[in-house]
């Protein structure tokens, strides 16, 4: 991550934490909603992949409140679909870091629930799907700055990360919650805070078979020797 990228990242802490409290006006302030407007227009100058660091912290700490109409305002409905891939991203990465927490305070029959094995092994399925969803949103965020925003342009990345982040929404909210146990469902713990925006979030913008629909139509016309071929161009 650029120094630049990093010093963004801490504004956005800061700024996000007292928006928890305040709504988006400290967001609006800040200008974050010129993060992709060029520097000769008056903006940052940012590239996607700032935009999405920027949206899974808020992710983490304003789940409920709409950063992303507010960064990516007037633009293309498939950039907001991207958009939430990063939102979800964070809010997963979150899920697991409270269980992890939570497994490892927690004490059952004289030990940490982090010591049994089931609870590893759930753990390890939940770790992999979160991976998999930023790895989804990193390599949407390569295409995206290498076509400068032109959604058409990354339509098989977006399609991709959507559809692998709806997917993983189902397996990590699922877990987090039963290694919670009754303590995930209160509304004084933070774990619903993340969990209710991630199942909002699997619908908005197209759920789980639109967006399957659209990747497979964009698969089957490749053809198999077209699909390797375009990944292979993607992959340089």
């Amino acid at each position: 991550m650029s120094a630049a990228r990093d010093m963004l990242c801490d504004t956005a802490r800061a700024v996000f934490a007292e928006a928890a409290t305040g709504g988006l006006a400290p967001v609006e302030d800040a200008g974050f909603a010129l993060l992709l407007v060029s520097e000769d227009q008056g903006g940052f100058g940012g590239d996607w992949g700032d935009l999405s660091a920027v949206l899974q912290i808020a992710g983490v700490l304003i789940p409920e409140l709409p950063v992303a109409e507010l960064m990516l305002a007037g633009r293309d409905d498939a950039l907001h679909a991207a958009a939430s891939v990063s939102l979800m991203a964070g809010a997963m990465g979150q899920a697991l870091a409270l269980s992890i927490d939570h497994v490892n305070t927690r004490q059952q029959f004289g030990r940490p629930l982090a010591k049994f094995q089931a609870v590893q092994q759930s753990l390890a399925v939940m770790a992999c799907e979160v991976r998999a969803v930023e790895a989804a949103a990193a390599a949407m965020a390569m295409r995206l700055d290498a076509v400068d925003f032109d959604a058409a342009a990354a339509d098989f990345e977006i399609a991709a990360a959507k559809l692998r982040a709806n997917r993983a929404v189902g397996v990590v909210t699922s877990i987090a919650h039963q290694v919670h146990g009754a303590i995930g469902f209160t509304r004084e713990y933070d774990l619903n805070r993340v969990t209710i925006p991630l199942m909002r979030w699997r619908g908005v913008h197209g759920n789980d078979a639109y967006w399957a629909q659209r990747l497979g139509r964009q698969v089957a016309g490749f053809g198999g020797r077209g699909l390797w071929e375009a990944m292979t161009a993607r992959a340089d």
